[in-house]
């Protein structure tokens, strides 16, 4: 069998960081593009990273109570129309079913973008008294946003992700399921995506459409741009008012019950690339690489260079998501094609390793390479597993904390961009609407969010001058 050909080169990222991203969803397998605009193919391997992001949270969403659903994909018009602030901020992004069959729809229906009124709907129907709450439910489904502009991952017209909905009798009930989501997202992304998030809330020109408050975590990608890694929305009771939600209370009165809203998306497979990704492809968090470990046979022709790397195989795959090539591609090709697909941790086992009881183990992360014994090699590979994320994290974190500026002044945020490239901006604000407006169309940055820690880092607005109330994070963002 011919060798495959070379793996194929990635433009580096510090030359064209979007052609970098696009090369790597490409060349690393992860996507196909295909003939509807803004909707992708997400292949195996790239699949298979949402699979384990799926599994983590399941199980996180679980442990905190909550149970799986599954609501219907169309909304009719008239359902989607009763709650006012809600249907206009989906509004431009909504695809319409107008025909069935041969037949015009008299009520034409919406792909859902979301499902806060589906859920509104079925809430309506299903609770009636104090003990039927709190209702944590929760959803795995793709939804359809009519993006104008995409990019695999961060944008596109359909999308995969899951939305937490969840119903309670009192407020404070309901802000602290607000919070308490945030908080699994903001755990979830440091611990097992090896990504350091800023948790605050957003402002009120930049809250989900229908919420009375949306807290969100930001991170910050390699190149200095935000984004957006997960949301989580407190309603209060304006949908259920809207959709005449009401249950009896413990008092014998009726009364409109408190909801909130969560979800993050196939968006976080972008945010992994950028996060951690170099010039050589993909740098996978070991928590949700497909593969964790792959071990590469040298000279595998001479005897018993396979069978020993089967046997390792067998024992690794105990513990370990572990991949053998066997093929006959040579071992530089393998070396490449497993970093470009960003396998944390590569084995490599040879006639001369096998006489010496060792291997030749590399860490993608940083190119490290160390001798360790076959004997015992499980609890090692578990160890580096761990180190891997370690590393990968104080890595990002550095690189946010370099790419964090403190500005007092629009001119001084034109200023230090232009010198010192895209970044986190934290600077003071008044809480006017207009002076928000007005720094993102001096400076190019937009707010990402009210910080819930952090000090004050002037007393005036950085736009206007006056007395400010807030300090803000300020970035270009995906």
């Amino acid at each position: 069998m011919a060798e495959k050909k070379k793996v194929e080169a990635i433009t580096s990222r510090d030359e064209d960081f979007a052609r970098w991203y696009t090369d790597i969803v490409k060349k690393a397998e992860l996507i196909e593009y295909t003939s509807v605009k803004g909707c992708m193919v997400i292949r195996p391997y790239g699949y298979a990273i949402w699979e384990n992001i799926q599994k983590i949270l399941d199980g996180m969403f679980k442990a905190t109570g909550h149970e799986n659903v599954c609501m219907p994909m169309f909304i009719p018009e008239s359902l989607l129309q009763k709650e006012k602030d809600h249907v206009e901020g989906f509004a431009p992004e909504v695809a319409w079913v107008t025909m069935g069959g041969s037949e015009v729809l008299e009520d034409r229906l919406c792909v859902s973008p979301t499902s806060e009124t589906l859920f509104c709907e079925h809430y309506a129907n299903i609770v009636h008294s104090y003990r039927d709450l709190p209702k944590l439910y929760n959803q795995w489904v793709s939804v359809v946003r009519w993006e104008k502009t995409t990019r695999p991952f961060l944008r596109s017209r359909e999308f995969l992700w899951q939305e937490g909905h969840t119903i309670h009798a009192t407020e404070a009930e309901a802000i602290a399921e607000t919070e308490q989501m945030l908080n699994v997202y903001a755990d979830f992304c440091e611990k097992y995506l090896a990504m350091p998030v800023v948790k605050g809330k957003k402002t009120e020109s930049d809250k989900f459409a229908g919420a009375v408050s949306t807290y969100c975590i930001e991170a910050l990608m390699h190149d200095g741009k935000a984004l957006q890694a997960g949301t989580s929305h407190f309603f209060g009771d304006g949908f259920a008012k809207a959709f005449d939600i009401t249950y009896t209370d413990k008092e014998n009165k009726k009364v409109n019950p408190f909801q909130t809203s969560w979800g993050v998306t196939t968006r976080l497979i972008g945010a992994i690339i950028m996060t951690h990704g170099d010039d050589n492809g993909l740098v996978l968090p070991p928590a949700v690489a497909p593969i964790q470990v792959v071990i590469v046979p040298v000279a595998q022709h001479k005897e018993g260079v396979l069978e020993a790397c089967n046997e390792l195989k067998d024992k690794l795959s105990k513990r370990f998501r572990v991949k053998l090539d066997d093929s006959d591609n040579s071992a530089g090709w393998k070396f490449a094609e497993y970093e470009m697909k960003g396998v944390p941790v590569r084995i490599e086992l040879g006639p001369r390793d096998i006489e010496n009881g060792q291997c030749v183990v590399c860490l993608r992360c940083n190119g490290e390479k160390l001798f360790i014994p076959l004997e015992g090699i499980e609890d090692a590979i578990e160890q580096k597993l761990g180190e891997i994320t370690q590393i990968m994290f104080d890595a990002a974190l550095k690189n946010r904390e370099e790419k964090t500026y403190v500005c007092h002044s629009t001119d001084e945020i034109v200023k230090c961009l232009e010198e010192k490239g895209d970044g986190f901006v934290k600077a003071m604000w008044c809480g006017d609407e207009a002076c928000e407006d007005a720094v993102k169309e001096k400076t190019g940055v937009c707010s990402r969010c009210l910080p819930f820690e952090g000090e004050a880092v002037d007393t005036k607005c950085v736009c206007c001058g006056k007395e400010a109330k807030h300090l803000l994070y300020w970035g270009k963002a995906y």
